[in-house]
């Protein structure tokens, strides 16, 4: 395994592991009562994530440009390695969200006090904010999944539309950069036509995930939803999130085959 795909696949879970911490930064600001604050400073996380994501697809496309000069005619184990990280680093978000939410909490009522981020650095890196990640690391308990009542106030069409974005994101960029084994001479159009496919599951999250998620917010906010309600619910959109990962298993060589034939038509 060369150098340059180590590194897709570390950006790939550091990629997955913000976006899957990202659902839970609402409970954070419903928790503390300073929304703005809490995704104003899980933003910072965001930009480490974009930064991760600018990287990830040119050396992607470097190593494909590579094995196809070398008449390599596909290497789907690779792309199914890829979207296995991103399965991982979903399920380590996962799994690192009750700690996640003590520390942002705590990141936000600092910053609340003394207003300034790179003191929140260095109250992070100095020995006693060491010692308090150390002490708030916590799996997540037994009773977050077991405690889930499908039968009352599933959100079955939220839950669906999460599933299919986060498929659709997961493989977008893959797909469009595979199509490359199947036509190599419209390996460039192909591998531009990754933001119309990103665009759909964008819409999806634009038109009804992001408006249910923020008018649910605002309902635990005013009190007429109740906040264990609010945690089941995020609970089921990373239940949503890591099943959409093994779903883009199934639609990567579909996908791509789209992709390929769409190219020689745009």
């Amino acid at each position: 395994m060369t150098p340059q795909i180590i590194i897709v696949l570390v950006l790939t879970v550091i990629i997955n592991l913000v976006v899957t911490l990202s659902l839970a930064v609402r409970t954070v600001g419903v928790t503390t009562g300073r929304i703005a604050i809490t995704f104003s400073l899980f933003n910072i996380l965001v930009l480490v994530s974009r930064t991760a994501n600018t990287f990830q697809a040119p050396l992607l496309a470097k190593t494909v440009e590579t094995e196809l000069r070398q008449g390599v005619t596909g290497n789907e184990f690779l792309f199914r390695l890829i979207i296995l990280s991103c399965t991982i680093g979903s399920v380590i978000g996962a799994v690192l969200i009750p700690s996640f939410q003590r520390m942002l909490s705590k990141a936000v009522e600092h910053f609340s006090v003394h207003r300034s981020v790179p003191r929140l650095f260095y109250m992070g890196l100095s020995g006693s904010g060491m010692q308090f990640i150390k002490e708030n690391l916590k799996m997540p308990s037994r009773n977050s999944i077991l405690g889930l009542h499908p039968a009352k106030g599933f959100p079955r069409k939220i839950f669906v539309y999460n599933l299919v974005a986060t498929a659709i994101m997961t493989v977008s960029v893959l797909c469009c950069v595979y199509a490359a084994y199947l036509n190599p001479d419209y390996r460039t159009t192909a591998s531009n036509l990754s933001g119309v496919i990103n665009g759909v599951a964008t819409l999806l999250m634009v038109l009804f995930i992001d408006p249910h998620s923020s008018m649910l917010t605002d309902d635990v906010v005013l009190g007429k939803v109740s906040a264990s309600y609010f945690r089941q619910y995020i609970t089921y959109m990373v239940i949503a999130r890591v099943a959409g990962t093994l779903l883009g298993q199934v639609l990567l060589l579909p996908g791509a085959a789209v992709i390929s034939r769409l190219a020689e038509h745009v």
